[in-house]
């Protein structure tokens, strides 16, 4: 039996950052800072960096709630509150922003979708609550039960009106994006959009397309977001709510993303390219020629976004916090989602000497 096949793996975790030697991720090194305008005042304030939570009235009644990393919100109405997602870093913190603005109880509860890092806090509204998702979020909820996200009540497929103590939320299901059964939140009168997980105000949104599954529908709903009459939008992520001028930032990024990944897939990803790539690694490492592949398509695609001036003169960098640091994580799935669900130039021909086609 061969017991050297591998070599053995170095690690270390002094400082705290864990590390290994050739296989795994390196530490991230020279960045540059954060657009200053990024962080609100909040965020250092004696309050919040005791208590972890600030809540913010939008507008008439509308309340937005953040750790400083995940957002939720609720309204208050003239008769109770509805609450709109419980994230698991906002705990408890849900029920203390409400107390600090309403004696009233909490009486609906709205799920954004099936995620627990945006739902996972929800029993701290207790069992008597009124709880609305789409039937998709139910169907997963049942499938994959969590005790500390409830089963929901109220179920709807393409749109429902909530009208609770004076105040009208519109729901709405248009079709898979950051996962099956995601929902809009509108509500009209305060002009406030709540729908999470696609866009991140004024950063570059968390890596891999906020881990979304659906990135052709994510890209969609960008473009649904401008069809709402809005002033402020509940994004769940990440340091501040957003307004249309962020989502319009959010979508010209990753329309850039978008069109380097395009000009990699054009470019490395055609037939000829591959073999080429995989000779350099030897037919006898497969794997590493793959990896050499997907790399340089993403590589090219990071470079295109970060090198490029954006429409208001800025680099990415300049504009958008983390863009240095996620971009290769969303030139990656990108240029995955063009191979996997956009259509195809072309396909292989039958017959010797074929000509290039994208793999």
């Amino acid at each position: 039996m061969c017991n050297n096949h591998q070599k053995a793996i170095n690690a270390s975790d002094t400082p705290a950052f864990f590390a290994i030697d050739n296989y795994g991720f390196p530490e991230a090194g020279e960045h540059p800072a954060d657009p200053p305008n990024y962080y609100p005042s909040y965020f250092t304030s004696e309050r919040f960096q005791k208590l972890g939570y600030h809540v913010e009235e939008l507008r008439g009644g509308f309340y937005w709630v953040t750790s400083g990393g995940y957002d939720a919100a609720f309204v208050v109405t003239d008769d109770d509150v509805i609450a709109i997602d419980a994230p698991p870093t906002i705990g408890e913190n849900m029920l203390a922003a409400i107390e600090d603005v309403t004696d009233k109880p909490v009486t609906h509860v709205i799920y954004s979708h099936w995620h627990t890092d945006h739902i996972g806090a929800a029993s701290v509204f207790g069992p008597n609550v009124e709880t609305v998702a789409h039937e998709i979020t139910k169907e997963l909820l049942e499938r994959f039960p969590d005790p500390n996200r409830p089963i929901p009540t109220l179920t709807f497929d393409k749109e429902h009106t909530l009208t609770v103590g004076g105040v009208t939320l519109e729901l709405s299901y248009k079709g898979e994006n950051h996962c099956p059964g995601n929902i809009f939140i509108y509500a009209p009168a305060q002009k406030v959009l709540t729908v999470i997980d696609i866009i991140s105000p004024g950063s570059a949104t968390f890596m891999h397309c906020d881990a979304s599954q659906n990135i052709t529908g994510w890209y969609q709903a960008q473009e649904q977001l401008l069809e709402f009459d809005f002033d402020f939008l509940v994004a769940g992520h990440h340091m501040k709510y957003g307004t249309p001028e962020t989502v319009k930032a959010s979508i010209e990024y990753f329309a850039d993303v978008l069109d380097g990944a395009q000009a990699a897939v054009d470019r490395f990803s055609r037939s000829d390219a591959l073999i080429s790539i995989l000779d350099g690694a030897g037919w006898d490492k497969v794997f590493v020629g793959t990896e050499n592949w997907i790399n340089s398509m993403a590589n090219y695609a990071t470079k295109y976004v970060l090198e490029k001036r954006s429409s208001n003169g800025q680099l990415w960098s300049e504009r958008l916090a983390g863009a240095t640091t996620q971009t290769k994580y969303h030139a990656y799935t990108v240029l995955e989602s063009i191979r996997l669900e956009r259509p195809r130039p072309n396909y292989r021909l039958r017959g010797e000497n074929a000509p290039p086609f994208l793999t």
